[in-house]
């Protein structure tokens, strides 16, 4: 059987799949359709563990609210290049997962990667079927769920890099926003001064003691010193010690103690972060690949 340009765009669009490899598979199948689906579905397995290997550290974020504001779901997708973070497969796959994630409530990713979703296809079979159509290793990296009884939550983004929630006691919603707005634009450490970790504080306290005394000043001089930078540093690391950054004479704890709220907690999530970017001649790989 011929294999036509409408056979070809018929598959593309059918498949979401490049277009060598729709005619490659309908030149396997004869020109059959159906077939050729079913053979690029088969296929998009291995091309999907072919990949896996290969850095994801571009992608997207979402958040997902409740109808009753009672329940949030923030995740992350991991994709290799920006480009395929702006094509409407990978943004519809974020968005399907998102959904999914909301209608779970997962605990954690490994629990969210045992889901299924409405077309029956496990969550693995849709991630490496997004694989195949983008030509990119995609990676479902991160998802937590928030619920809340009497607590209030505040959900911001930062374009489609960084997002936050953030749960209060007591306020409402519009400070809920502010302050999750605000861990975005500041990435607090934790919320007060004693949930520092101790070896974080040692750190930067020994670094404050080295530069003092470098000063040559004494040693009760550079006691206050060394107090004072430790006191400067905490603020800076603390949301409640931090200034508010729509009101820079007041600190968050000062405006969440100003309206009877307490920040319980709070998730911030930015692509990438903490994945070690590794060099790689991806525009001479597909290139490869297109020669061949």
């Amino acid at each position: 059987m011929a294999i036509t340009a409408a056979l070809v765009k018929e598959l593309r669009e059918r498949t979401g799949s490049g277009m060598m490899d729709c005619k490659k598979a309908l030149t396997e199948t004869n020109g059959d359709l159906e077939a050729a689906i079913d053979l690029m579905r088969s296929s998009g397995a291995a091309k999907a563990a072919k990949k896996s290997s290969r850095v994801a550290a571009e992608g997207l974020v979402k958040v997902n609210i409740s109808d009753d504001h009672k329940t949030a779901t923030i995740l992350e997708i991991n994709s290799e290049t920006d480009f395929v973070t702006k094509g409407d497969a990978f943004i519809d796959f974020v968005d399907t997962l998102g959904a999914l994630a909301l209608k779970t409530k997962p605990a954690n990713i490994e629990e969210f990667m045992t889901q299924t979703l409405s077309n029956g296809d496990s969550l693995e079979k849709s991630r490496e079927d997004i694989v195949a159509k983008v030509g990119e290793n995609v990676s479902v990296r991160r998802v937590q769920t928030i619920t809340v009884d009497s607590g209030v939550i505040g959900a911001y983004k930062h374009g489609e890099r960084i997002a936050v929630l953030a749960v209060l006691e007591g306020g409402n919603e519009a400070l809920a926003k502010d302050i999750a707005m605000h861990v975005a634009a500041t990435r607090p450490e934790c919320i007060t001064e004693d949930e520092l970790d101790d070896s974080l504080l040692e750190r930067e306290k020994a670094i404050f003691v080295e530069q003092a005394r470098e000063s040559g000043k004494p040693d009760n001089i550079i006691e206050k010193m060394i107090g004072g930078r430790m006191k400067k540093f905490i603020n800076e690391v603390t949301l409640y010690g931090q200034a508010f950054v729509k009101d820079p004479d007041t600190t968050v704890g000062a405006l969440a103690k100003k309206n009877n709220a307490t920040v319980v907690s709070f998730i911030r999530y930015e692509v990438g972060e903490g994945i070690e970017k590794k060099e790689e001649n991806f525009a001479e790989e597909v290139a490869a690949q297109m020669k061949g």
